[in-house]
């Protein structure tokens, strides 16, 4: 595997690459030199500050996109078109009509298209998901997904791109993608929303505070609030669904832990006792998961946990959620269309 773009992200693909047993880093590349010799001397690939030479590496069959959020769709068909698969990073791409042209370049290659969520394969997500497809909860009434986090002036100016609306998209591309990724597949598809977004606390191109209103195609109602504008640090990263016959909570700083977990079907004792065991598993599921099970999918001809068609499940709720901002009015969201 190689990566694409040695920014603060590329180093957390490198680590879990590291010992791997079924893949390897190959490669890096980066437009400045010095920060592709870097991350491939700490790691023993081999360093390019040239894309188009990088995708004609014969050791390279899979490359990992880690470039600022514009240029994902580029860089993706550039793979493509290469033979190489592809493995991008959040978020998926900034427009929906660029997502649906790279998911079909990748089909007409034949490579795997994935998307770095990792999210999915924490312990207390993947018990949450099997609560929901056991239909613990009886009908869920509703769902919320909340993002309270804070960023400083310094971090929008650490990059030029960031905070800009063609390289960095806005807040849910940026911060609450790996949200609103989870809330669409737990309890999506969403059919329609209803949003504001400004810029309260960052001179910036992009919002820094939105909030939504959703309703889910099963009738339940949901939220998404998102906010890099929180004193005076992070508060809160979470995910609450509600049913007739349940109420699970996933919260901290960073969604680790579960905070509520009780349903009609398990007594007190019991809910009390597998919210205890999923907490001790810590924050676990990450980078090496989401890297090994795109690596699997490769060997075995088989799509990756968040494939390309996964993607644009959120990527459409995410564009309804703008045009929503822009019209001030409901918007409907498209199943289908790139457009």
């Amino acid at each position: 595997m190689a990566i694409a773009g040695c920014g603060h992200i590329s180093k957390k693909h490198a680590a879990a690459l590291k010992g791997m047993d079924i893949a390897r880093l190959a490669a890096v590349c980066d437009i400045r030199r010095e920060r592709a010799e870097s991350l491939a001397g700490q790691f023993g690939a081999a360093a390019y500050s040239d894309y188009a030479e990088m995708l004609q590496d014969k050791n390279i069959d899979a490359v990992i996109v880690c470039s600022p959020s514009g240029l994902h769709a580029s860089m993706g068909e550039k793979a493509a078109a290469a033979g190489k698969h592809v493995l991008i990073e959040k978020p998926f791409v900034l427009r929906l009509a660029d997502g649906v042209r790279l998911a079909e370049a990748c089909r007409q290659k034949g490579v795997r298209l994935g998307v770095v969520h990792p999210n999915r394969m924490k312990p207390i997500v993947q018990a949450l998901r099997n609560a929901v497809d056991k239909g613990l909860f009886g009908k869920i009434t509703h769902a919320n997904a909340t993002l309270r986090w804070n960023r400083r002036p310094e971090y929008y100016r650490s990059e030029p791109w960031r905070g800009t609306r063609a390289f960095d998209g806005g807040i849910l591309y940026n911060q609450a993608v790996h949200l609103i990724d989870l809330l669409n597949w737990l309890a999506g598809p969403v059919s329609e929303v209803f949003a504001y977004g400004a810029s309260r606390m960052h001179q910036i191109e992009c919002e820094d505070v939105c909030s939504c209103v959703l309703k889910f195609s099963n009738g339940a109602l949901g939220i998404i609030e998102a906010a890099v504008t929180v004193y005076p640090e992070n508060l809160e990263e979470s995910l609450s669904f509600f049913g007739t016959e349940g109420t699970a909570v996933l919260g901290g700083r960073t969604m680790s832990q579960v905070m509520e977990w009780s349903f009609s079907s398990l007594s007190s004792e019991e809910a009390f006792n597998q919210a205890n065991r999923l907490n001790q598993t810590g924050n676990t599921g990450g980078h090496k998961d989401i890297l090994h099970d795109f690596a699997d999918a490769v060997l075995c001809k088989r799509e990756p946990l968040v494939s390309g068609r996964e993607a644009l499940k959120s990527l459409r709720l995410i564009s309804a959620i703008y045009d929503s901002v822009t019209s001030r009015r409901p918007v409907k969201v498209t199943m289908q269309g790139g457009a």
